[in-house]
């Protein structure tokens, strides 16, 4: 998989790309193997797992920005980030649920090209800053049944309102079980809720990594 270091001033990262896990593996499994690649290598989550949906809204026009920002999908994390996410993803598979994936790594570029679009920190970290999808840290997500019906949630990804945070009491008794399970799977697995997006999760930790700009290519 090809790599670009970008900004000199950015931290250096890699990616490497391995043969996909089998269904069911688990990530500590494939760590076994990977025993040469640091845990903030940036990988790609395909590479590790089969039983991931993906639906990348920022590659397609269909996000608030009603703009494609992305010229192709990809989901890249640092290698702890997609060791935690897989080892959700099977504790959701015995429930009878998978992960659905909205955005994953997100390059400084794509956010400085966000921020061009809505520049506004209520929608948008600063590039100045930066923020844990920068860092390879984030996911955006929902749930799906394992034949791929979306779970409700109660909004949809990157619905603004009050409706969407995790507190918001104003809910159907089913949508609010639904975010709990998410929660406490994802929180069980080292992830940390963000509270007014029911459907972002940060790994612990992760806003130590360095930004990055490192580009995954597109065929």
């Amino acid at each position: 998989m090809l790599f670009r270091h970008l900004l000199p001033s950015l931290f250096f990262v890699c990616l490497v790309s391995r043969s996909p896990l089998l269904y069911g593996q688990s990530a500590s499994d494939r760590l076994v193997t990977d025993a040469t690649i640091t845990d903030t290598t940036f990988v790609d989550l395909s590479d590790y797992s089969d039983a991931f949906i993906y639906d990348m809204k920022y590659a397609t026009e269909d996000n608030f920005l009603k703009s494609k920002v992305y010229d192709c999908a990809a989901c890249l994390l640092r290698l702890k980030t997609v060791k935690a996410l897989v080892n959700a993803n099977e504790n959701f598979i015995k429930k009878g649920y998978r992960i659905k994936i909205f955005d994953c790594y997100r390059p400084l570029d794509i956010q400085k090209k966000m921020w061009t679009i809505v520049p506004n920190p209520k929608y948008v970290a600063n590039p100045a800053k930066g923020s844990i999808h920068n860092r390879g840290g984030a996911v955006d997500i929902t749930l799906v049944t394992l034949d791929g019906q979306e779970v409700e949630m109660g909004t949809s990804f990157d619905f603004f309102g009050q409706e969407a945070a995790h507190g918001y009491p104003f809910l159907d008794k089913k949508i609010m079980d639904n975010r709990k399970l998410l929660k406490k799977i994802m929180k069980k697995n080292g992830f940390v809720p963000f509270d007014s997006e029911w459907w972002h999760y940060s790994l612990s930790n992760a806003s130590k990594d360095a930004v990055a700009n490192t580009k995954w290519k597109c065929n």
